[in-house]
């Protein structure tokens, strides 16, 4: 819950400095997706709440993992603002213009993009999982 709140609170802040950027249309994309996984891990937080007892200490691992995993994947959509960087997030960065930046920025976007990512299909996986467990129990 914390690090969606947080997310959303660094959004907020970041949302101030978009126009005064060199990609302000990467900008715009990382301020939405601070916004929109900020709401995630609320939601995520939420969905534990009511199905603690049947998750599993792995779904919990898995989901705490995820809200880590995906700072640094948000960082480096921040860092991009500046950086242009077009490998990864190709059509956010066909519409800004960006050229590319070097090689070690396009890695670091690539990295974080892909853990962050699959930590957080793997997250979401095991909360449905546990979900659906319990709706299971609940209707018997």
């Amino acid at each position: 819950m914390l690090h969606g709140l947080s997310m959303i609170l660094v959004g907020l802040v970041w949302g101030l400095g978009v126009p005064h950027t060199p990609f302000p249309r990467i900008a715009l994309s990382a301020h939405i997706q601070l916004e929109v996984n900020g709401l995630l891990f609320v939601t995520l937080s939420l969905v534990v709440l009511k199905a603690l007892p049947t998750l599993g200490r792995v779904s919990c691992i898995a989901l705490h993992s995820a809200a880590w995993l995906a700072w640094p994947m948000l960082i480096s959509a921040v860092g991009n603002a500046w950086w242009g960087t077009n490998q990864t997030l190709s059509i956010a960065a066909l519409q800004a213009g960006a050229t590319g930046g070097n090689a070690w920025q396009e890695a670091f976007v690539t990295a974080t993009h892909v853990a962050g990512g699959l930590s957080l299909i793997v997250a979401v996986t095991l909360l449905l999982v546990g979900a659906w467990k319990g709706l299971n129990k609940e209707s018997v």
